[in-house]
This record gives structure tokens, sequence and C-alpha cells, in this order.
């Protein structure tokens, strides 16, 4: 992706939120020399902030994703299940806008429609080696309720609805109806290597420093 894009993705997506009234933290608007400084060793280390991804596609508006990370934990506070156990992410999907399949070894996550179009969840069950499994149903709590799909199925949650993904759980999402602001409240996040893709993809995007950039992506770390 160009830099002068994702300084532009940055700008509409920071709109986009403040527009249903949610402000992202002061640590957002830093500068790059701030965000390179030492008083912010520990958001760099925690991976909080800033995240664009096409997934290495070069093509964002069919396949990408808007995140920004606002709190994150530890992995060796996850491994003694003492301390800071939690994140958490604002994502933007854009209408028709694949975030593609994939699962997480470790993290269990809320997805919350927080307002705009509707957010259309597919999913699969894993199978014993970790796998797709295209055949059996996949049942998942939607707001505390049980939800069971056949493999594949598609569901619907509109804005104020939420789904729990539990670790293994095959999913891929995107927005119909709108744009879709959505968070994500989950365990530890690590997405450096607790994602894995169906695809031979990558999670972060290659930058073409065509600009200077506004603000420091969490790749850029």
């Amino acid at each position: 992706m160009k830099r002068s894009l994702v300084n532009q993705i940055l700008a509409e997506s920071d709109a986009f939120i403040r527009s249903f009234g949610q402000i992202l933290p002061p640590f957002a608007y830093w500068s790059p020399d701030e965000m390179r400084a030492d008083h912010a060793a520990t958001i760099r280390a925690r991976g909080l902030g800033w995240d664009i991804t096409d997934y290495g596609q070069g093509k964002f508006d069919e396949l990408g994703l808007f995140l920004f990370t606002t709190r994150n934990g530890t992995l060796s506070d996850l491994t003694t299940g003492r301390g800071m156990l939690y994140a958490e992410k604002v994502m933007i999907s854009r209408q028709n806008q694949l975030s593609p399949m994939h699962r997480h070894n470790i993290k269990a996550e809320d997805i919350i429609n927080a307002g705009g179009g509707e957010l259309i969840i597919e999913l699969f069950a894993p199978a014993a080696d970790g796998s797709i499994d295209r055949n059996a149903k996949v049942t998942v709590p939607s707001d505390g309720v049980e939800v069971t799909l056949d493999a594949g199925g598609l569901l619907r949650l509109a804005p104020g609805q939420s789904v729990t993904l539990l670790p293994g759980v095959w999913h891929a999402f995107w927005a119909e109806k709108g744009d879709c602001l959505i968070r994500e409240v989950s365990t530890v996040n690590d997405d450096r290597t607790d994602n894995v893709f169906e695809m031979p993809i990558g999670r972060f995007s290659s930058i073409d420093e065509d600009v200077a950039p506004t603000h420091l992506l969490v790749s850029d770390y």
C-alpha cells in the first residue's frame, strides 16, 4: 500500500468513528516522532495503535480491514492467568470489503456491530487437525444465545448485536448495507503469530513510502 493511501484511510476512519460519537485515545494523534520516543515504549511493545491491512494483496477496497488497538495485555500475563488478560480493538469493515477466512489458536473474541451497516460473518467449525470442517454444523454464542448454523453459514449482525468466537472457529466477515463500525473485545491479542489464514496471505501490508506518515502503524513499530 502507498503511504499516501494509508494517510487517507486514517483520516477517513477517524471521521467515521467520530460520526458515532466515539473518540480514539490521545496516543492515536501522536506524531511519528512522539510514537518513537521512550514514553511510548509500552504502546509499541503491546501493539497499540493504528493498523491498516490489505493482507499484502494490494486491493484494499476488496480485501482489507481498518483496525485500532486501544488496549492489550501480554502473553506472559495470559500464561500465568493473572494481570491484564484482555484486549480491545475498534475496526471498520467497508461495504463488501472482505476480511478473509481465518482462525486463532489462542484468542477468544467478541465481535460487536457498533453501528452502520450489517456485519456478515461466515462460519466453519474446526476439524480435528484444525483445518476447516466443511460438513459439520457450527455453534456460536450470540448475545448470550447459542446459534447453530450449517457449515459456511452466514450470521448477520445488526447494530448492537454481537457474536463470541472461541479459538479454532473459522470466520470471515464483511459489511453490507453500508460501512460497519466494529468493536472487538478479546483475550490478549497477538497479530504476529495467532492468525491462521485459509489462503496463503500475510497479516500486515508492505508500505510504499511515497509520502511521510501522518501517524505510525503498528506494523511500523
